[in-house]
């Protein structure tokens, strides 16, 4: 939270009357000083406005008037008749230069003067004449080949790399675009196996009668490079397993930018470092290269004969030592006090407490207690450190008592959770124990308990976690209290949602959202309300309020044994920061699918806001069913 400081603002004066004949002096010299100055300014001419207009096609205008002198220099104080005269004269020079960036190198500039209006008019007139396009393009990629003794390995596609050069024959030649081209080939080798790869010569050759240029780049691969054995700095209060069980690099893999990356991502997310690095040790492979030269020399002035020379490889292609991944960590302070307070148009107001331990017998310690207008909860689970497979352990409990719709429910759970796979693919198993007792209002308590088993995937593939615009997400679940222990009432349930986001022009997005569910038991009393399904709210169907649709219990609305919703909404970015949205949403919960899949709708209006924690979404709704407006908040991409 931010803070603010005002200094005082009152201070001690102390006057010497020895020092106030010097003082009254110092103040004659001064209001001399400022009397001259004031003088020459009103002597210095006022300097000279004048206006700049650039005729030029295409965006070539905008190029110049960012760039040219005389824009530049407009409003200085300095401006006068001679200043103005001289940046006249080196303006054809100076557009000749800029359209050449552009790719014309042949063009016709002329500066004129128009001194009828009020203030002198320059105009630049150009006609950059035809522009130059690329004839030919000749890269020549030296090295690529496997290192010995690892000859092996699997070859390089330099045919893939050369058909991967962006500038094209045929295509413009424009400065910004040759520069661009050059850093992303050197970029796309330099990323996997080839990390110290360099441009050893680049050549734009421009014939300015045929408009035509021949490019030449010459790229060394340098040394095929592979990583080494794990290198851990900065642990103090937890085990190295923690990092070696995320480590999915093993020795003798290519190097590759991505594989240090998600290595790297994978750490911070355990929550117990306050900051990771993840790196190859290339000194290693710049000692070796130095040694290496050093022999060679030696070699050569001892008078090594032609046939050992032959043998003698370049440093560069040579064996190539393994890299050592190091890995430099700062661990996070052990205990963590937080607190936080919310609103949710969902549940209503929000107070909670949190209290993280990163090492209580060995495991990562999270709990919360929060406080909201309709739902009370709290919370305490270990998180195990990622096994060696790959694995991630939990266990916990919690208790939460929940006021939705005239329905009064208090849970207690105990639970163990499994979970593994990465961002992409995602999968749980979650065994638990719930005991309930469940109020609706004007009926009498009744009380369940449970023991189910769930498993769950997700499937993500999104061009962005935080502002997704492209691409899905598909979850499904499937579980149940199949066997007569702990449990009141014997269920199978089954469940699964998706969205799916699609640009619609250049400022255009479509996001299409759906969610159903089943629930299978003798009877419905007896299953914990958690299990059965509900519809309405922020992320289900707009226009009605949190959990409002289901089955009607007297003056409460409960859960139903099926759920059906679904979502379209096109979103129109007029800023990139800004958008407004119009959706439709439909669906409804109840006990027979029939009436499951007779809808309730909901649809209007709303503003979207990229923030730096994710979307801001304010919805105005319509429940086409209730007849009201409702208005939801929402913060973050959930699903």
């Amino acid at each position: 939270m931010g803070q603010l400081t005002l200094a005082a603002a009152g201070s001690a004066i102390l006057l010497f009357p020895i020092a106030h004949a010097a003082a009254q002096e110092g103040t004659q010299e001064r209001t001399q000083d400022a009397a001259a100055d004031s003088a020459a300014t009103e002597a210095a001419p006022a300097p000279l406005q004048y206006e700049v207009k650039v005729n030029a096609p295409g965006d070539l205008d905008e190029l110049l008037e960012k760039n040219l002198d005389l824009e530049r220099f407009r409003g200085n104080p300095r401006m006068d008749r001679e200043q103005l005269q001289r940046l006249v004269r080196d303006t054809p020079e100076q557009a000749k230069n800029l359209v050449a960036t552009a790719g014309y190198y042949t063009p016709v500039v002329t500066v004129r003067v128009d001194t009828t209006g009020a203030k002198p008019v320059v105009i630049v007139d150009v006609d950059p004449g035809q522009p130059v396009t690329v004839d030919k393009v000749e890269l020549e990629l030296r090295g690529f080949d496997p290192t010995p003794p690892l000859a092996a390995s699997e070859p390089y596609d330099t045919e893939g790399l050369k058909r991967s050069w962006a500038l094209k024959t045929g295509s413009v030649f424009r400065q910004a675009e040759w520069e661009s081209a050059k850093r992303a080939l050197l970029r796309e080798v330099v990323q996997t196996r080839y990390p110290r790869a360099q441009l050893v010569d680049t050549q734009a050759v421009v014939d300015p009668e045929t408009h035509k240029v021949s490019l030449l780049v010459v790229l060394d691969s340098g040394p095929e490079l592979r990583f080494g054995e794990l290198r851990i700095e900065g642990l103090k209060r937890y085990d190295a397993s923690i990092i070696r069980n995320l480590d999915k690099i093993r020795p003798g893999d290519y190097y590759s930018e991505s594989a240090l990356q998600s290595f790297q991502a994978r750490l911070q997310d355990t929550g117990y470092f306050a900051s990771v690095e993840v790196s190859a040790d290339m000194s290693s492979i710049l000692g070796e290269q130095i040694e290496a030269g050093q022999e060679s020399q030696q070699a050569e002035a001892e008078g090594a004969s032609a046939g050992a020379a032959a043998e003698t490889r370049p440093a560069n292609r040579g064996p190539a030592p393994l890299l050592p991944l190091v890995v430099r960590v700062t661990e996070n302070k052990q205990q963590n006090v937080s607190a936080g307070l919310g609103f949710s148009t969902n549940t209503g107001n929000r107070a909670q407490l949190n209290y993280d331990n990163l090492n209580v017998w060995g495991t990562r310690f999270k709990s919360a207690i929060t406080m909201e207008t309709k739902k009370q909860a709290a919370h305490a689970n270990f998180y195990f450190p990622t096994t060696a497979r790959g694995y991630n352990d939990s266990a916990g409990a919690s208790f939460e008592r929940s006021d939705i719709s005239n329905e009064i429910t208090a849970v207690t759970t105990i639970s163990a959770k499994r979970n593994w796979g990465g961002t992409n693919l995602e999968r749980s198993l979650t065994f638990e124990f719930l005991s309930e007792d469940k109020t609706v209002v004007g009926l009498e308590q009744t009380r369940s308990k449970s023991l189910p088993l769930t498993y769950a995937i997700t499937k993500r593939s999104l061009d962005s976690l935080l502002f997704p615009t492209r691409g899905y997400v598909i979850n499904a679940q499937v579980g149940g209290a199949l066997l007569p222990v702990l449990t009141d009432e014997r269920f199978v349930r089954v469940a699964g949602k998706a969205v799916y986001y699609r640009p619609l022009g250049e400022k255009g997005e479509l996001i299409v959202r759906g969610e159903m569910g089943a629930l299978g038991s003798k009877e419905k009393r007896g299953v914990p309300a958690v299990y059965l399904f509900r519809a309405g709210g922020d992320q289900s169907v707009r226009g009605y309020g949190y959990q409002e649709l289901g089955v009607k219990e007297g003056d409460a609305t409960i859960g139903g044994r099926y759920m059906l919703t679904g979502s379209a909404e096109y979103q129109y970015w007029f800023k990139p920061k800004w958008a407004i949205a119009a959706f439709y949403d439909a669906g409804n919960a109840a006990d027979t699918v029939k009436t499951a899949m007779t809808p309730k709708s909901g649809y209007g209006l709303g503003g979207r806001y990229k923030s730096p924690v994710g979307p801001i979404n304010v919805d105005v709704a319509y429940g086409h069913a209730v007849h009201k407006y409702r208005l939801h908040f929402s913060l973050g991409f959930t699903f």
